[in-house]
Parts: structure tokens; sequence; C-alpha cells
């Protein structure tokens, strides 16, 4: 009884609460706790005197003592006239016996105040209760519910361990409740699903459970249990608000039944009168949702508003229901009214900024639009410490919009206003409050607004996760029709409206839409129907523009030129047609009519009369529609009618000039441009200024859309390889576009290149961002008759989890037809039927699904499934299953009713049908049997199915055996197998994204084959470290020392980076020597020490929890150590080395720790018997770091004694296993300059420079002082310095310290006065100078400079040998004063 009296308090259901107590005192007899919850009941309820009355009954009962005085106190104060004395005593007496209370008394003191919502003082009273009771089970799910309701993340994390610990006890249906929230607060519905099962099972009359049930199952979009657990709940309470709500809002959501809706929202009404009859609160909160889903229908929104009333008269003093009044009217169109309660509003409340809003929307219907502009200014102001509205952020649109600002500005707008919306959507799942947030009322609101602009591209995704949340919402499929009109979907368009006008055969608005539909296919009969019953349903749609338009155009198409003249002037005439101004006022009811369809009457006025041979009538018509809509947006589209009405009389040059007249900051700019291009293909047949026209597009407005329209141009003049390269520039700008990506490839096959073709599908499929071209990629391999390779593919394809978006099953199914095809072409027929059995399956599903979310595919899906159907006949009569095919043939039939080559060939022959003209379409199959495909879905509609703020459901997905899988990976790198480990690597992170293990390992992966692009994604997966950048990985780890999962790694990670920022070879001697000044410098030792502290403080944070773990931090610890250098540490790490070495025999961390301490005591025989130990093993990945050092050390050691071909093979060894390893690359490059062989010296510095992130000076100077070596002879180069004085640089120490960038001293170069010209003087000091003051202090720009200005050097001198000396001199003015001249300088002498 506790569980569902705290249920009720925390649901604000008060006289539910009342009567529940009243009802169990009756039965139990005069419990106090239960005379308490009858009594808290009457009080929030409204009843305060009775609460007050019965509180004070109780207020001696020792364990609700502590309760009924905070509830007294409470009443007191809620009053009309409290009583300051009876207050004040209370309040003694609560603090007298709060010190002596009980733990009983404290539970209930603590309850209550958590249904008050004060979480942190009944916390108090919480932990105290824990605390006397020794944790007792009541104050731990007390405790549990407190951390899940008070919203804060560090609080939330721990009620599910209270949870579990209350229920280790026993079950508790409190305690079920509470983890059943829990994992519903963690969005796991499926998680909490279970546990109300679980409850259902031990509590079977536990209402609020079947409630919770009937909330997850709408959270996971299971509409169909929802309802069948809210009729279950019916019958166990046939007064439950909350199922009485659910049915109708699914009659009014999901089903668009509006009298049905109506019906269960009045006896919902009337349950409210009986159950809750002064919760005004309650009576509000069930409005919203209806309100806000019913499409303004006035039916709901009477019902609505009553609700809304009943609350305001209950609460007069309550801003928030005047201000959701106004809204009621706003939405009924009642703007006086609506007006009056926002200020009614206001006056409640003068800091209500809900209700401002309300008076500002109301102000901008009226024209008020300086008053509006005023307020919406002053909430501007206000805006920071508000928050960010999407409704104010549409009335500036809005405001934008009547004061005729610029259509980018209101665009902008109007994106900042769908970009806030679904902000605030982020989080909640389906359900009543998603359905107040979402507001589809609002949202259809804004895409009005963005077509009178006509940009359906904006407007798709919305409606589409409108209809996909609500199908029932007839204007929202509507809108979607209209946007699929104007997109030129006519088929989607017919589909959408076909569905809208079945559930409302009196939809006026449709039947319109539909005859324009039916007008785009040339079908005039059923257009002239559509525009009878529409005149039929709304005898007031004659004097409607738009009727008679549609109507005209009907009569053109029939020939009857002068009858649609006579309508389109009758058309002019009526009252929407006349130009709205600011003092105009009409009586009754005005017609509203776009701009864009008010042009239309015109200009089809002037074809008309330009086809009945009317020229000088026509002209004067479009001399008018010029003075009508001149400063409109709409009058571009005039002056490009007048362009047409010029080139049908034959002035093509006056058409052109027109047309060039029209700007880039003029709306229908693009429209003119196409328009010119048009112009010079077809009459004056100039390919390269139809190209030029759409390449000056693309200069003025760059943007996919352009780049695409100037591709699309260079296909159209047999140009494909112009076409590609815009293509591509396209695909940048929108890489997700898979329509460019598409055409791209399409125009590669039509310049017959197919291996460059199938190398870019290949890529793009490859880089993750366009498996939607695998399709395309197999159906190519396929006509190359390559059948291996495409089954491959798509097999590839097919290889994910169970997917549930619409999009990716139709695009399964298509893989699993395709591969079916290619399967019969190999004679693979057993294969060929299990790939089309599985379409089959698919196919039903997505049969099942559009007919909700996708009304505009359904057609086509369904003759897809005939089709697949009709295929697994045909196979089956071909093995004589003659029984199979039969019950496919007759499943195709039901599916497509209308195919004739399934009906007329049944299970004997299928016909062929040739698609010719036009209709010609892809087909799926070939051979006698063609199945034709419908257009392919666009990109648009692909990324409309995958917006960030579609709620998606969640599955139980079967999982592969993960770490199964994981260890057959890791034995195929260690065989160095890397395709096999690489395909593994992939299905695993296909099923388990967060696989870390994996994740690394084809990070790896791909670093060896030089897909940096792909192993850089990895990376960043595991919080990608760059090479070459410790700062920022430091910052980077830092961040994630304190997490659970990553903190260990972290932390290890930030202590190799101080031991050893620059990733140098610790113990080595090769690089060592060469930088030995700045090794042994105070600086130097004093970061060392500092890096050394830092290691140690991070090394206290590390709590291993294994074996290996602890063995790791002592391996860990001991480099410290060794990173000192002093002897004593150093030996003292050694020591520890070997007792893991004599513990583990082929420990290779250890190992390796022993051979550097080695190195750094000078031991080098002894580190190289370690290091040839290590060298003989086997790789592993798991210790794949520790090889490559050890590699690196051994072959610095065969360096130091100038054994190069050994020191090659390891080095090999280390770019075998890890192609991007840097300094094997740079000692590869020390090798070879050691043998002179400076061109591959080069080659390799370049490489270190590349891996090393182009971050360490020493390989970056080397790079370019051999590359220079590499271009001449050595003799050469010696004789040219010897000329120019530089002999001295090339030998001796100052050539030493130069490569060690320590820089030249003044004294060295003073020295060269005797023997130089004063240009080679200057460069040699500038030379000394610049090394030693900028790389010393790592100024890496300034040595990336350097570095480009050498290389320019280098070219001149190739030019030097050809020029004179005062040539080259000139040419070298302006970098003489940066140091790399200096050969040059050299040469002249």
């Amino acid at each position: 009884m506790g569980a569902l009296l705290n249920y009720y308090c925390q649901e604000g259901l008060f006289q539910h609460a009342r009567a529940a107590a009243d009802e169990a005192l009756a039965r139990l007899g005069a419990d106090p706790v239960l005379l308490f919850y009858r009594a808290y009941g009457a009080l929030r309820a409204g009843d305060v005197q009775e609460s007050i009355r019965q509180l004070e009954s109780i207020k001696n009962k020792q364990e609700v003592s502590l309760c009924t005085m905070m509830a007294l106190i409470y009443a007191h104060k809620k009053s009309p006239n409290p009583d300051r004395d009876a207050i004040l005593e209370l309040d003694a007496r609560l603090k007298e016996q709060r010190k002596t209370a009980g733990q009983q008394a404290l539970y209930y003191a603590g309850l209550f105040l958590w249904h008050l919502g004060r979480e942190d003082k009944a916390r108090e009273y919480v932990d105290r209760m824990i605390k006397v009771s020794g944790g007792g089970k009541e104050g731990l799910i007390l405790k549990a519910w407190l951390d899940l309701t008070c919203g804060k993340e560090t609080h939330i994390k721990k009620a599910l361990k209270y949870f579990d610990e209350a229920l280790q006890e026993g079950n508790d249906v409190f305690a079920l409740l509470g983890k059943a929230q829990y994992f519903e607060v963690r969005q796991n519905y499926s998680g909490a699903l279970e546990i109300v099962n679980q409850i259902i099972a031990i509590f079977p009359n536990f209402i609020p459970a079947f409630i919770k049930k009937m909330k997850l199952q709408l959270a996971l979009q299971d509409w169909e249990q929802t309802i069948e657990t809210a009729h279950r709940l019916l019958q166990k309470d046939p007064l439950n608000l909350e199922a009485m709500r659910m049915e109708a809002l699914h009659h009014l959501c999901r089903e668009g039944n509006i009298s049905e809706a109506s019906a269960r929202l009045g006896d919902l009404i009337k349950a409210l009168d009986r159950l809750e009859p002064h919760n005004s609160e309650l009576f509000c909160k069930m409005a919203l949702a209806f309100s806000r889903t019913c499409g303004r229908n006035q039916l709901i929104l009477q019902h609505t508003q009553t609700l809304v009333q009943r609350a305001f008269d209950l609460a007069s003093d309550n801003a928030e229901f005047a201000t959701e009044l106004g809204y009621q009217m706003i939405l009924q169109g009642k703007v006086k009214e609506a007006l009056k309660w926002y200020k009614t509003a206001m006056t409640l409340d003068e800091t209500s900024v809900s209700a401002l809003t309300g008076i500002i929307r109301c102000q901008l219907i009226q024209g008020q639009l300086e008053d509006a502009e005023q307020q919406l200014e002053f909430l501007n102001e206000i805006q920071q410490s508000i928050g960010k509205s999407g409704e104010l952020s549409f009335l500036h649109a809005v405001l934008a919009m009547k004061k005729h600002k610029r259509q980018e500005e209101v665009f902008a707008l109007l994106n900042d206003v769908l970009d806030t919306h679904f902000s605030s959507l982020r989080g909640f799942p389906l359900g009543v409050e998603y359905f107040e947030t979402l507001n589809p009322d609002f949202l259809l609101e804004i895409i009005r607004e963005y077509l009178n602009f006509c940009p359906a591209q904006h407007c798709a995704s919305v409606l589409e996760t409108v209809v996909k949340t609500v199908p029932g919402l007839q204007q929202a499929v509507f809108l979607i029709a209209k946007v699929k009109y104007l997109s030129g979907d006519i088929e989607a368009a017919h589909s959408n409206l076909h569905y809208c006008l079945e559930r409302n055969p009196s939809y006026a608005d449709a039947h319109l839409l539909m005859a324009q539909v039916y007008l785009a296919q040339n079908n005039t009969k059923l257009c002239s129907q559509s525009l009878e019953l529409c005149l039929s349903y709304n005898f007031e749609v004659r004097d409607h523009p738009m009727y008679h338009l549609i109507k005209a155009q009907t009569q053109k198409k029939l020939g009857e030129i002068p009858e649609a003249i006579k309508t389109l002037q009758m058309a002019r005439n009526l009252p929407g047609m006349r130009k709205p101004t600011a003092s105009s006022k009409t009586k009754g009811k005005s017609i509203e009519i776009d701009t864009s369809d008010r042009v239309s009457v015109f200009l089809e006025l002037v074809e008309a009369h330009r086809l009945n041979g009317e020229p000088h009538e026509a002209a004067i018509v479009i001399q008018d529609a010029i003075n009508e809509f001149s400063g409109t947006p709409e009058e571009l589209r005039v002056v490009i009618a007048n362009a047409d009405l010029a080139i049908a009389q034959g002035d093509v040059k006056h058409a052109l000039t027109m047309l060039r007249n029209i700007t880039p900051e003029q709306p229908y700019f693009v429209q003119a441009k196409e328009k010119m291009a048009d112009i010079y293909l077809q009459y004056r047949k100039d390919k390269k200024l139809y190209a030029a026209c759409y390449s000056d597009l693309v200069e003025k407005l760059p943007s996919a859309h352009t780049f695409l329209l100037l591709g699309d141009a260079y296909m159209n003049i047999q140009e494909p390889d112009e076409a590609i390269e815009v293509y591509e520039q396209a695909l940048k700008k929108n890489p997700k576009d898979p329509s460019l990506a598409s055409k791209i490839g399409k125009a590669l096959i039509k310049t017959h290149n197919y291996s460059k073709a199938i190398s870019y599908y290949e890529a793009a499929v490859r880089n993750g961002q366009q498996n939607f071209l695998c399709y395309d990629l197999a159906e190519l391999l396929m006509k190359l008759k390559q059948y291996e390779q495409a089954e491959k593919v798509l097999q590839q394809a097919l290889d994910h989890e169970p997917v549930n978006e619409l999009s990716s099953l139709m695009e399964d199914v298509r893989y699993q037809v395709l591969l079916a095809k290619i399967y019969s072409k190999m004679e693979k027929i057993d294969r060929a039927i299990v790939s089309l059995q599985q379409a089959r399956e698919l196919q039903g599903r997505v049969l099942k699904r559009a007919q909700v979310e996708q009304l505009d595919v359904v057609p086509a899906q369904k003759q897809l499934a005939a089709e697949i159907c009709a295929e697994i006949a045909k196979h089956s009569t071909a093995q004589r299953n003659y029984e199979k095919a039969i019950k496919f043939y007759k499943e195709a039939l039901v599916h497509c009713e209308t195919n004739n080559k399934v009906r007329e060939r049944r299970w004997i022959s299928l016909i062929v049908r040739e698609p010719t003209g036009n209709n010609r379409k892809d087909s799926f199959f070939s051979g006698d049997t063609i199945f034709p495909w419908s257009p392919r879905i666009s990109g648009t509609q692909i990324l409309r199915t995958e917006p960030t703020f579609f709620i998606f459901e969640l599955h139980t997905v079967k999982y592969f055996n993960m770490q199964a899988m994981l260890e057959l990976a890791r034995l195929y790198l260690a065989q160095d197998d890397i395709d096999a480990c690489q395909h593994h690597c992939s299905l695993l992170l296909k099923n388990d994204q967060d696989n870390e293990a994996a994740t690394m390992m084809m990070a790896d992966l791909m670093f060896r084959k030089q897909d940096y692009e792909q192993a850089v994604f990895h990376f960043q997966q595991l919080l990608e470290r760059k090479p070459g950048e410790p700062n920022d990985a430091l910052r980077h780890f830092n961040k994630a020392r304190k997490d659970s999962d990553w903190g260990q790694n972290a932390v290890y990670n930030m202590i190799e980076i101080c031991l050893n920022p620059d990733n140098e070879t610790v113990g080595g001697e090769v690089f060592e020597n060469l930088d030995a000044d700045i090794g042994n410098s105070t600086e130097k030792q004093e970061s060392v020490q500092l890096a050394v502290r830092t290691a140690g403080n991070l090394l206290k944070e590390l709590k291993p929890q294994t074996i290996q773990g602890h063995i790791q931090l002592r391996i860990m610890e001991n480099y410290c150590l060794m990173a000192t250098k002093q002897k004593s540490s150093v030996e003292q790490a050694l020591n520890t080395f070997t007792e893991i070495v004599v513990a583990e025999k082929d420990h290779i961390p250890a190992l390796l720790g022993m051979a550097t301490a080695y190195m750094i005591l000078k031991q080098t025989p002894r580190a190289r018997n370690q290091l040839k130990r290590i060298s003989k093993m086997s790789w592993n990945p798991i210790d794949a770091e520790e090889f490559e050092k050890s590699w690196l050390l051994l072959a610095d050691i065969y360096i130091q004694s100038a054994k190069y071909d050994m020191a090659g093979e390891l080095l090999k060894r280390c770019l075998r296993h890890n192609r991007s390893c840097c300094k094997a690359y740079e000692y590869m490059g020390y090798i070879m300059e050691k043998e002179q062989a400076y061109k591959d010296a080069a080659i390799n510095y370049e490489m270190a420079w590349k891996y090393g992130n182009q971050t360490n000076p020493t390989v970056g100077i080397r790079n370019g002082l051999v590359s220079y070596l590499s271009a001449f002879t050595v003799s050469y180069f010696k004789n040219a310095c010897l000329v120019g004085g530089f002999s001295f640089l090339i030998s001796g120490f100052a050539w030493n310290r130069l490569l060690g960038w320590r820089g030249v001293s003044n004294a060295n170069f003073n020295a060269l006065h005797s023997s130089m010209s004063q240009y080679a003087v200057n460069a040699a000091f500038i030379l000394g100078n610049s090394i030693f003051l900028k790389v010393r202090s790592r100024n890496l720009p300034y040595l990336n400079f350097m570095l480009q200005k050498l290389n320019t050097c280098y070219a001149s001198l190739r030019y030097l040998r050809f020029s004179s000396s005062q040539e080259v001199l000139k040419c070298w003015g302006e970098t003489r004063d940066f140091v790399f001249c200096f050969p040059a300088l050299g040469v002249l002498g």
C-alpha cells in the first residue's frame, strides 16, 4: 500500500492518494501512516482546513510526528489567513522532537519532504534514519529514490546500488519500481520493461506497474503492445486516467481518428471531474499533448480549452494557466481572445516570458510590427538569463518575413528555430511529454513559412519526423505531399494524398493538390474529378484562385484555350488575387493565397494568350504582372516568364539581356542562369557558353547544389571528365549526398574507365561514408562478369547487425536481390533462392513499416515484393517444385494485383516486357524476366530517414562470441595475416563499436596499410594520441585520468610521455652523441628532473587490480628510476627487472628494461645479449611496442659498431610491423648517410620527417642537407664550398655543431672573413644565430619556414648552372637574409 500511495503522491494524483488511504483504513483500521496520507492527500487536493483537522488528530503519534508537524506548518502557510502563532509553536516543537526522533519518524519526515520536492532537506533525514537503523531497508530505498529524482548525475549513479542492496532482503515493490525508473532514466527501456514485468508477476494487482509498462512500450515505439496494455489496465481499473489518455492519444496520433479521439477525451474529462475534481495542475497537464497534436481540429480544441479553463477556474492566480488559455485561443484562430488571456497572465506575473511571447505573436498576426519589434528587442536583451527559445526565434523569423528582409536572413532564422527546437528533444523517449515538447503544430507553422519560399529540401526531414511520431496528423501528411509535389516527386505526392483522403474524404485542400498531381501526370479526367470533389466538400473553394488556376491548366491541356483564358481572367478578379495593402480590411473570412500562386495565375494567362495567338494581350498581362509584383521576391519569376515570351517571339537577344540583369543577390538567380544556359544550348547551339553559365553560377554561388548543376551540364554536353572533377568538388562540400557519389561513378563508367570506377567505388565504400555505393559497385562488377568480386562486395555490405531503420531494410533487400541475380549467373541456384528468401522476409518488414512511416514508397515496394516472389517461383519451377512455385506466384499476385507479367505467366512462364522510352528503368533481373525498379531513393530521402532527432526503436541484438572472435583476430595478426585480421576486426566493430582491443588493432592495421584517414578515425575512438604532440596528448589524457574505464591507461600514457616526450631511443647512443651538449645542459637536466617527479606523482594514482597490473606498475616505477640517470637508481632498477625475468623467463618489458639499464651503465655487451634474446622471440601484438623499442635499441648498438647490415635488418623488421615508425626511418637515413648513399638517406629522412609529424628539427635539417647533397656529387659540392669559403663549415667542429643544432659561434664566423665574400659572411652569420636562437627554443613554425626556403634554394641551384652569377644573385636577393641561400652563394664564390 505504501508504494501505491507514494506513486500517487509523486504523480500528483492527490485525490487518488486520499481515496486509497480511505480504502486501506476501512480494511486495516486507524493506522497513523494511512491517516497521515489521507490528510496529506486532502492538503494537496486543496482541502486545507480538513487536512489541518486530520493532522491535528495524529500529531502526537510517534512514528508520524515529524512529518505531521511539517505538514501542519505547510498547511497553515497555505491557508488564506495563516496562523502565525501556530506556525511558530509547531516549528519550535518540530525542532525539539527532531532531536529524539526514532527511525520511523525520520523516515516519514524524509518521505514527506521528498513528495514536496525538497530533496536536499529530505536527504538529511534519510541519512540520519539510515545511521540510526544501521542501514535499514526502507531508508536505502528512499535514499535511492532521492538520488534518482534529484537530477544530479553523481547521485543518479549511486541509486542502483541502493536499490540492489535493499532487494537483497527480499522483493519490495517500491524498490523494484525504483529500479525500473533508474533504467528508464538511463534510456534502457528494455531493461526497465523486464523489471516491470517482474513486478507484475509478483504483484499482479499493482496498478502503477501496468501504467509504467504501458509508457515503456510506447518509449520502445510499440504502439500495438501499448494499447493492449492500456486495455488490460482499463479492465482492472475502468477509470484509469493514464490508460484513457493513452487510448485517446492512440486514436488521435496514430490512427488519425478524430471522432474516436474526441469521444475518449470527453470520457477522460468526465473521469477527471469524478476522480480529481480539484487538481488544477492535472487538468492543464492533460490538455497539452492533445492540443499540440490535433492539427488545430476544433472538436479536440474545444475539449482542451475546457480542461485548461477548468484549471484556471480552480487556480485563478496561476499565470501559466492564463498563458495556456491564450495559446488555446491562438490555435482556434481567436486572436483577440488570445491577447486578452496573455495580458491577464502578465497581470498575474509581470515577469512571465511566455505570456509576453504570446502577446508578440498576437501583435504579429494583427500586423502591429513596430510594437512586436520593440518587445522582441527587449526579450533579446534578457535572453541570456532566460535561455534560448525556439518560439522566440520563430517570432523573429516571422517579423523578418513580414518586413520583407532578405531571403537568406529569414532562412537563417528559421534554421535556428529548428536547431533550437529539436535540441530540446534530446533525451526524451516517445511518450506524452515527447508529444508536448515536439509540438507538431509549431513545426507545421515553421514548415508553412519555409514553403513561402518553396525550399522543399528544408521541409522534408522535419515533416517525416512529425509523421513518424504522429502519423495520424493529416496536415503533416498533406504537407509532405505538397513538398513531394514541389520537388517533382509526383508518385510520392499521390501516395500521401491518397492516404489523407482515405481517412478524411472531405479534406478539400487534399483534393485540390490531388488535382494538381493528376494534372502533372497528364490525367485530365481524374484532375477534373478531383476538382469536382473538392468543390462538393467545400463550395467556398470556387472563390479560391488556385481552383481556377488548376481548372484553366486542365482546359489548356485539353486544347480549350479560350475557355482557359476566361477561367484565368475570372481568377484574376477574385478577392484573393488583389494586392494586399496595410490599410485594406476584408469583411468575413479572407482567402489566403501564396504570392507564388498569384504569380502563377498571371503567368498561366500570359501562356494562354500566347498559345491563342494573342501576343499583344500576353504582353499586357506580363506588364500588369511586373507592376503587381514589383519589389517582391516573385518579381523575378515574371522577368523569367517575360524572357520566355521573348523567346517565343524569336527575340533571343532580348531574352538574354533580361536574364543577365538578374544578380546573384536576388532570388531565382539560379533559375535565370539555367534558362540562359538552355537558350545557349537550344537556340545558339553553343556548348561552351552553355557550360560557362553554370561555371559562372558556381563562381557566384559556390555550393554543393551549383556544383551538381555544373557537373550535370558537362554530362549533358558529353564531357564526363570535366563532370567528374566538378562532382568531386561537390562531394567535398556535401560528403553525405549519395547522389553525388553515384554520379561520379556513373560518369567514370560513361568514359569506359571501368578500373578507375571500381577503384573509386571501393575507396568510397572503404571510408565508411558511402556504403550505399556497394550496390553500384557490385552491379558494375557483375556487368564486367567479375562475379566473385561482386559477390564479395555484397556479402560485406550485408555483413552487419540486424537493422531496423526503414532505409537500411530497403537497402538490404536490394543487396539480396542483386546477390541472387549474381548467384544465378554463377549457376548457384540454391544460393540464389536463399538470398531471395531472405529478401522476401526483409521486404515483408519493409511493407509493414512503409505503410505507416513512408507512404510514398509503398507502391514501388509492393511491386518489388511481387518481383521477388515471382523470381523465387521461377527458380522453383526450374527445380520442378511446382507447389512452391504456385505458392509464390499467388503471393506475388497479392502484393501486386495489377502486375500483368505475374498474372499472365502464373507458374508456367513469364512474359518478357521491354521497357521503352522515358519509362525505361533499371532492372534487377535479365533473361526472360524483367523486374523494373522504381527510381532510386534520392540522397535527401536517405538523409531524411536518419536525422539526430529521431527516436529509434531499441531492439535486443544477438551478438557474436566477442572474445573468441578477438582471440582469433589476434592469432591472425601474430601470423602476419593482415587481411584476415582486418576482416575479423571489422566484424567485431560492426557488432561492438566500443570494443577497445579491436579498435586498437584496426588502427594499427590501417597505419601499416598507410590508410591514415581510417587509422586516425579508429585512434580517435580511443582518445587519439598524435605523434609529436606530447602537450596535447597530456592534456587529453589528463581529462581521462579519473575515468573508471580509461583512467589507468591514461595515467600510464602520461607517465610514458613525461619520461620520454620526444620518443627517443632510451639508452641509444647514435643520436645522443650528436646532441651531447644539449643533453648535458643545466636546462635539460632540470627539465628531466621535473618530468621524473611528475611521473612519480602519477604513479601514486595507479591502483592495479591484477597480477600483471602490479608487474606493469613495478616496471614503470623502475623506468622512472632509470630516467634520473643516477648510477644507484639505475642499478636498483636493474635488480628489479632481473627479479621479474627470473620469475617470468620471457617477460619482454622486463628484458627491455634490463637492456636499457645496461646501456645507461655503459655495459653495452650485456645489453646486446638481452636484446638479442628478444630479437629471437616471436612477435605478438600485446608486446608490440616493447618489441619495436628493443629492435631499435639493438640497431643503435650495431650502428655504433658500424654493423650496418645487421642494423638494417632490424630496422626493416620494425617497418614491416609498423610502417609509420619514424625512428626506424631516421636510423635508416643515418646508415645511408654514413654509406654516402645520399639519395636513399634523403628518402628515409623525408619519411622520418613525415611520420614524426614534422616536429623533430634534427630530422628536418638532416633531410634538407642530405637532399642537397643528393642533388650534386660530393666532389662538386666540396669544390663549390671551397671556392666560396665554406670549407670551414663542412669540416670539423663547426659542421658537427651545425648538425647538432647548437649553431656556430661568432668567433667561428669571424674566421671566415678572410676567405669568403661579403654575401657569404652575412649568410653564415645569420645561419648560426638563427639556428641557435630559434631552433633551441623549438620555434617550429620558424623552422618550417626556413626549410621551405631551403627547398627553394635547391631548385634555384639547378638554375645556377645555366645562368650568370649576376642573374643568380638577383634571384637570391630576397632570400639572402635566410640562411639557406648559403650553398648558392658558395657556388658563386
